[in-house]
C-alpha cells in the first residue's frame, strides 16, 4: 500500500472521536473477513506477549494455524523495544 493511501487511512480514523463512530467506520470499510482477520492478529500479539501458552496451545485455542502464529511472532520480533512497549501498554499486558 502506497505510504499516502495508509496515511489517509490513519487520518480518517484518527478523526474519529467516539468509539462508535470508528466501529461504524470500521465496518463500513472492512469486509466481515478482514474484521476477524484484525481481531484475530489482535488476539495472537495478546496471547503471545502474555506468553501464557505455547505458539500451539495459541493456534489451538484461536483456531488458526501454527504459521499464522509464526507470523504474529516474527512481527513481534521485528519490533523494536519501544514500539513493542507501546503495544503491551495499548492492549493491557502487564509484565
Amino acid at each position: 500500500m502506497p505510504k499516502n493511501q495508509w496515511s489517509q487511512l490513519t487520518e480518517l480514523l484518527h478523526k474519529q472521536s467516539h468509539a462508535g463512530d470508528l466501529e461504524k467506520l470500521l465496518m463500513i470499510l472492512l469486509a466481515p473477513e478482514e474484521r476477524d482477520s484484525i481481531a484475530t492478529r489482535l488476539s495472537i500479539l495478546k496471547a503471545l506477549l502474555d506468553g501464557k501458552q505455547s505458539q500451539r496451545e495459541v493456534a489451538a485455542g484461536l483456531g488458526v494455524s501454527i504459521a499464522t502464529i509464526t507470523r504474529g511472532s516474527n512481527n513481534l520480533k521485528s519490533l523494536e523495544e519501544a514500539d513493542k512497549q507501546f503495544l503491551i501498554k495499548q492492549i493491557g499486558i502487564s509484565e
